[in-house]
């Protein structure tokens, strides 16, 4: 189970979200089987739809996000509930990728520096919000970044790291979101700069034991951090036989009548957990009717 610690600064100027992921990112590899590479990426991306599930307001929203890069991992989607769990697809789950110049994961390959970044929010009322950003990196954290300071305008930063051991499992993931509330003065933003320059990576401050909270209170350090509020966060996916259904109906009429004369049985698999539900072609005529 991993967990969450959102701190605020003691004058109401910088609020900082630091989250564990590593047991949700490990339960992503598992399912999809990714390559290193991939594993990362994607665990940046459920990390990031953590944070950004965190800050909705009420119970039952929910917050996609999406990268729609130009590299060979594909598409990548993230998806977190107002708690901060998540999940997590990727179109392409195997990629094989040199170290990038840094002697590092080449994420930014995998996803593509070129493409479009998605947020989507669903409060449970009207239509979602749907904000859309450039690509500007790839290494996607520079890109939540981006998007908050153009779609959101909310001075942001953010940190996010995926460690994965030789044997393709993960050792640690995580990340940090800090954000700059309004009437922030010039002096708070160079000192966060300042702290946030001497961080050092996020996996790696993980894999040394480091919690949310010590990892939050570093980032805010010299500002009189106070917890505002801690919990857990996992990988859940809140998939049922009666999504499985209202997907079955999407697709019309023709459609299911023509998948129930070609099987007796189709096996419907759920894209986030693997699950796999039947329908004979009974159900499916009904579904059809």
């Amino acid at each position: 189970m991993g967990n969450y610690v959102r701190a605020i600064s003691r004058e109401g100027d910088a609020v900082c979200l630091a989250v564990d992921s590593t047991d949700a990112c490990a339960r992503a590899e598992q399912i999809h089987q990714t390559s290193a590479v991939v594993t990362a990426a994607l665990g940046r991306l459920m990390t990031a739809a953590s944070f950004m599930g965190l800050l909705l307001k009420t119970a039952g929203s929910s917050v996609t996000l999406r990268l729609n890069g130009n590299g060979p991992a594909g598409a990548l989607i993230a998806v977190s509930d107002a708690a901060g769990n998540v999940r997590g697809w990727v179109q392409n789950p195997i990629v094989e990728l040199p170290l990038n110049p840094f002697g590092k994961l080449d994420v930014a390959g995998a996803v593509g520096r070129e493409g479009m970044f998605y947020a989507i929010r669903d409060e449970g009322h009207g239509e979602p919000y749907i904000g859309q950003t450039p690509i500007v990196s790839g290494e996607i954290a520079e890109d939540v970044t981006h998007y908050y300071a153009v779609s959101e305008q909310i001075p942001t930063v953010c940190g996010l790291g995926v460690l994965v051991n030789p044997e393709l499992t993960v050792r640690a993931a995580g990340g940090f979101l800090v954000q700059l509330l309004p009437g922030a003065a010039e002096d708070t933003i160079d000192r966060l700069e300042e702290n946030i320059r001497r961080l050092p990576p996020v996996s790696s401050l993980i894999r040394d034991g480091k919690t949310p909270q010590e990892i939050a209170f570093m980032a805010l350090e010299g500002f009189a951090p106070e917890i505002l509020d801690e919990g857990e966060m996992a990988y859940r996916c809140d998939c049922s036989r009666e999504r499985m259904e209202r997907a079955l109906l999407s697709l019309g009429r023709e459609e299911l009548e023509k998948m129930a004369q070609e099987r007796p049985v189709t096996g419907v698999q759920c894209h986030f957990c693997g699950v796999e539900r039947s329908f004979t072609s009974e159900q499916l005529r009904a579904l059809a009717k």
